[in-house]
Order: C-alpha cells, then structure tokens, then sequence
C-alpha cells in the first residue's frame, strides 16, 4: 500500500458525514479533551494518569454528571482511573467503554515535534498517544458528554473507564479495578477502543473491525552454562554455540496452522473485499482440509503468518562474562504469542521438543490467566454493521483477533466478553503507535467521535441520534 498524501487521507474521510455532519461545537469539544489528554504526560516512566484522570473527571461534572458517578481511585497517587456511569433504565445489564490513559515513553530527542505537545499539521495531530490510546479516551469523554447534556436516557447504565497500566503493566488498572472495585466495572460486555483498528488502504475506509479475541503472550527464558575456562584454550563445548545450535532450529520451526471461529469469519470477509491471488489463498485456507501452498504464501506475511498460528521469536540474547573467558553462561528471551485455547505448557513441551536439547533448559511458564473460547457478541456485530453504513457506505464490518494484547487478558477470564473497536481509521502503512512522531489523521478522529456516538446509542436503545 501506498502511504496517502494528507490532502487525500482528508478527501477520502471527509465527505462521507453529508448525512450527519459533526456540529462545531462537538467539534470543538472533541479537539479540546484530544488536546488536554496529550499534554498530561502519562508515560510510564515521569507520567501520572491520575493528573489526567482528575482532568476528564472534572470535565464530567461540569457537564452534569452526579459527582457519586464520577470517581478516580486507584492503588497509588500515580495510578489513577477513572470511573464514570451514566445511568440508565436499568432494563439491560450495563455496557463498559474501556480506553487506558498511560503512554510509552517519549523521548523529545527521538522526535521531530514535542511528543507532549498537541500539534495539528497537514491534516493529522500529533503527540504521544494520539494513535494508543488517548483517541479512543477523547472520544469516549466527549460523547459521554454530548449524551449527558442531552439528557440521554440509554436502556442501560454506560460506565466509562479510563485506566493505568496497560503499557508497563505496572498497576495495571483494570486488574485492579475487577479485584478492589469489580461492582463499578462489572458490565455485561465490554468495548474496548484499544483494539479492532479501522483500516484504510491507498487513503480510503477499508474494513471495520472488531477485534473478538486476542492471542496470549508468554515470555520462556532458554539457558545453558558449562564451567568456562581460558579463552586461548577452547574446547568443543560452548554455551554460545549451543544456544544458537537451538535458536537456530527454533528459527526453522513453524507451529502448525489453526483457525478459531474469528480468524475463519475473518478470512471469509476479508477475502469478499480483496482480490487476485491474496482473495484465492484466503478462500483456499478456509477449504478442508486448507491448501498447503496457499497456507504457505499467506505465512510469508507477518500479518496472516501471526493469524494463522502460535508464533515463538528470540527477543533478547546475552552470553558470557569476559572478552577472554570461555563462556559459563548464554541466555535468550523467546517471546511466545498463543492461540487461544492452548495453555502456556503445551507451548513450553513443543519448545523443548523443538531445541531438541537436555542442555538448554526452558523455564517454566508465569501463572497466566485463561480466557473463555473465541466467539462473536451478535448484539455488538449487529450494531456495527447498522451503524457502519450510515457513515461509510460500502465498508464491511470484519471480526479479528488481536496479535498482541489488551486489557481484555483480564476482563475475559472475569466474565466480562471484551471487543475491540477503535472507531477510527488508521493506514496500515504507517503504525506509529510506541513509535516517533505519532500521529493520526484530523477527519479521522472527529468521525471516531461521532461513530461512537452512534455505536453507543445503537447498542442503548436508540440506533440514530
């Protein structure tokens, strides 16, 4: 894919709301909470979410939300979320909307522009956190809003959370929110903006995803050690060359291919909407038993490769202790994302099977915690696929699973089914969450904005505003 011209990205998303334009004021808002969440630095090294907590929590009730319903609260002056509900009929069990406020770090030396700066240029805004994850924060704040002064009445309470610790995993604040305050969150299901990315292709709406299940990620540390010795006089054992004999047929290593009820509903969509040889090995893979060649061609991706199959790379690498000293020690990182439904130990025996070697310990896996099977929330799939079309004709709604992860590692074990829907559309090509310079597009954020609205309605008993 070509990266679009800013003048394109804007063409191509901004004149599909003729049916529903964006009133300025919303407009407005929407730009103002953006730009008060990007200058709270919430990285996780100098930052404080609960700075930026206290700041939507007090554009809460300014908007007229009862101060019982607004609350910040976490296990640290630091670690602050925020909890907002607007309260419904009580007909329906309530809907959590789920973003985290922490950043990655950002060094200015890295970037070209301020990283705590809000910046709007050439049709995009840029800052920390713009693309991961204080949109899908702004919008929700936003919307939460417009509906309060409205005097919106929802079939069931909307609970807003905006929580700490996604990135670092340091008081992670919907672990913490489900052990200590779980009857604030606990909801029927949860839609999580970090997650189901929105896709363009050559500046133009895509796919809508909704991401319904996400892989598991488990880190396994590989040593091996000998007693070392004089570097002039080397012997035929060396925990270096060892080490690598391994990661060298680890490398030549695949695990085998596997569909779940999301990756299939993927394939199938994705392959009406593409064309050629790629739409072929889509529908291929999906025969049983698939094509072999097919499933070859797609793994050379890294996208379809990582959709197809549990995937285990060497991340990290350390050996020895002396320029002049036979090795005692070399170590390595294997970084392990998992299919569902495959616990951690089933990986860490193919692991061992794989390095084929006694000497190469594998460590035992990190207690984990394990999600219910994959599957579809029809309520949600329905309500995307009617909102949607009002405001991107022709764009289909496409179920996905997540390659890396979310917060819903903990809110699914806990019966709280979590999707992800970003709501705002982000060209493949040009990923720069965690990354310099991170922006997204300016019509792409303000359509978020009002596609939640809808979405939020859709799924509270009203479809259209």
């Amino acid at each position: 894919m070509r990266l679009p011209k800013p003048a394109l990205l804007g063409l191509a998303l901004g004149g599909v709301l003729a049916s529903g334009a964006i009133a300025d004021d919303t407009r407005q808002l929407a730009r103002d909470v953006f730009r008060e969440l990007i200058e709270i630095d919430t990285s996780t090294t100098n930052g404080n979410t609960t700075t930026a907590a206290e700041a939507m929590a007090a554009r809460l009730r300014a908007a007229g939300f009862p101060a019982a319903d607004v609350a910040v609260l976490g296990p640290d002056p630091r670690h602050g979320n925020l909890v907002a509900r607007l309260r419904g009929t009580g007909a329906r069990r309530p809907l959590l909307l789920l973003a985290h406020l922490d950043v990655v770090d950002a060094r200015r030396e890295d970037w070209t522009l301020d990283p705590f700066q809000f910046v709007e240029r050439d049709g995009f805004y840029y800052g920390r956190g713009t693309q991961d994850i204080k949109d899908g924060a702004a919008l929700l704040v936003t919307d939460m809003i417009r509906l309060g002064r409205e005097g919106y009445r929802p079939d069931r309470d909307l609970i807003l959370a905006l929580t700490a610790g996604e990135e670092s995993g340091e008081a992670n604040g919907v672990d913490w929110l489900l052990e200590h305050q779980r009857p604030l969150i606990d909801a029927a299901y949860c839609v999580n903006t970090d997650g189901g990315d929105f896709q363009l292709k050559d500046g133009k709406p895509r796919l809508a995803a909704m991401q319904a299940t996400e892989k598991l990620a488990v880190d396994f540390r590989l040593e091996t050690t000998d007693r070392g010795g004089h570097s002039s006089l080397p012997r035929r054992e060396n925990p270096i060359y060892r080490l690598a004999a391994g990661l060298g047929r680890l490398a030549a290593f695949a695990f085998p291919p596997e569909l779940n009820p999301v990756t299939q509903a993927f394939l199938e969509r994705t392959a009406g909407i593409e064309s050629g040889s790629l739409a072929a090995d889509m529908r291929a893979v999906l025969k049983t038993p698939p094509d072999a060649a097919a499933l070859a061609r797609l793994s050379d991706s890294p996208y379809f490769g990582a959709l197809l199959r549990t995937t285990c790379v060497a991340t990290m690498l350390e050996g020895g202790h002396a320029p002049n000293a036979l090795p005692q020690r070399a170590a390595a990182n294997v970084n392990c994302r998992i299919l569902p439904g495959h616990p951690p130990a089933e990986v860490r025996a193919t692991l061992v099977e794989v390095l084929a070697d006694d000497r190469i310990s594998v460590s035992e896996p990190a207690a984990v915690l394990v999600a219910p099977p994959p599957s579809l929330e029809p309520e949600l799939l329905g309500a995307l696929e009617r909102v949607v079309p009002g405001l991107w004709p022709g764009v289909p709604v496409v179920p996905t699973m997540e390659t890396g992860g979310t917060d819903g590692y903990y809110l699914r074990p806990a019966g709280i089914p979590t999707l992800g829907v970003s709501g705002v559309f982000l060209d493949l090509d040009d990923v720069r969450s965690h990354g310099r310079d991170e922006r997204i597009g300016v019509e792409a954020y303000h359509q978020g904005v009002e596609f939640y609205y809808r979405l939020i309605k859709a799924l509270s008993g009203v479809s259209r505003p």
